[in-house]
């Protein structure tokens, strides 16, 4: 499992993936979600706005899967 640093309280899904270098771009996020299979904490999730918190889990199909840390 990969960690992702935030230096802030949250940070949303689509900041999440261009910080994890999954998409290039923020505006990538939504065609991203729309294409491939993200599961927060086990949820299905489609949102690029939402909110993650430190010790959130992210499962990326095809990607692998990342933890939020402070």
């Amino acid at each position: 499992m990969t960690e992702i640093q935030i230096s802030t309280e949250m940070i949303t899904l689509g900041q999440f993936l261009k910080l994890a270098d999954v998409i290039q771009s923020g505006g990538m996020a939504k065609w991203f979600l729309s294409e491939y299979e993200v599961k927060v904490n086990g949820e299905l999730e489609d949102r690029r706005g939402r909110k993650l918190k430190v010790q959130d889990v992210i499962e990326i199909e095809g990607h692998g899967k990342y933890v939020v840390v402070s």
